[in-house]
């Protein structure tokens, strides 16, 4: 006997099948959907066997139901919080080299706004 499942309602699943676009998750004995590989997890996903096996019990959220076609779309990165994305706190030791990384683009920005300003300035006179 098949309970009512609803678009929004977060429910339990097993992974049943892992194909390169996403995994197929069984969500009650006459109900399957597919996760796509967007909605594993948060971030970049190459290849979802990294993420998930098959017989994975996983929770999901279901997305979007197709009843005509008998289609749920799930995602799993629905049900987690989001990484946060704080700077990593660097010590005395990882200290970058001077005149690396975007310091120097921050300097040459500068410099380049005062060589377009002394233009400007050239063109107007």
């Amino acid at each position: 006997m098949s309970k009512i499942i609803e678009e929004g309602q977060v429910v339990e699943g097993k992974v049943k099948g892992i194909q390169p676009y996403g995994a197929f998750v069984e969500i009650d004995q006459d109900v399957q959907g597919l996760v796509h590989i967007s909605e594993i997890t948060h971030g970049y996903v190459k290849d979802i066997q990294d993420h998930l096996s098959v017989g994975d019990d996983v929770k999901v959220k279901v997305l979007n139901i197709d009843e005509n076609q008998g289609k749920y779309s799930l995602s799993i990165r629905a049900t987690i919080e989001k990484p946060s994305m704080k700077k990593p706190v660097r010590t005395k030791n990882e200290t970058s080299e001077e005149g690396t990384g975007f310091n120097v683009l921050k300097d040459k920005l500068e410099e380049w706004i005062e060589q377009s300003k002394d233009r400007e300035q050239t063109y107007r006179n």
